[in-house]
């Protein structure tokens, strides 16, 4: 039966692609969290408090992760300027060039698999996910009631 579900599908692959991207990312002192972490901070500074759930992630993993991030001169923390409460992060130059190394690799992978796959299957795949996106929303929706 576990084979035979969609679940069970996403939870393998998923498992595969961090696998490989977290074995990438040894090789240049980090971890995938690492990499998506760089990858979704943006340019003019992205406010911790949104960080969190943009790659979600819980607030203490998320501070213990930017702590160690903060600590190798990957990112710097600044106040925000609109929010006196709030923090923005900020890649540094070394932040950056990891980035930019992190974003190669997963254009890469990405590349490799739209030469393997033809475009109108990667499409139905989009379909699928935005479909299985839609459906946890409403299970979510629902529990709320």
């Amino acid at each position: 039966m576990k084979k035979e579900t969609i679940e069970y599908a996403l939870r393998t692959t998923w498992q595969q692609i961090t696998n490989m991207y977290n074995e990438k990312a040894l090789r240049y002192g980090g971890t995938m969290t690492m990499a998506f972490t760089l990858l979704s901070v943006d340019a003019e500074g992205t406010p911790s408090t949104t960080l969190g759930p943009k790659m979600g992630m819980e607030s203490t993993s998320l501070s213990r992760l930017i702590n160690t991030m903060e600590e190798r001169g990957l990112i710097s923390r600044k106040p925000n300027p609109e929010d006196g409460r709030g923090v923005l992060i900020y890649l540094t130059k070394k932040g950056k060039q990891k980035r930019d190394l992190s974003k190669k690799i997963v254009l890469e992978f990405n590349n490799g698999l739209e030469k393997k796959i033809d475009k109108r299957k990667i499409k139905n795949f989009y379909e699928v996910i935005t479909a299985i996106k839609n459906q946890i929303e409403e299970e979510q929706a629902l529990n709320y009631f």
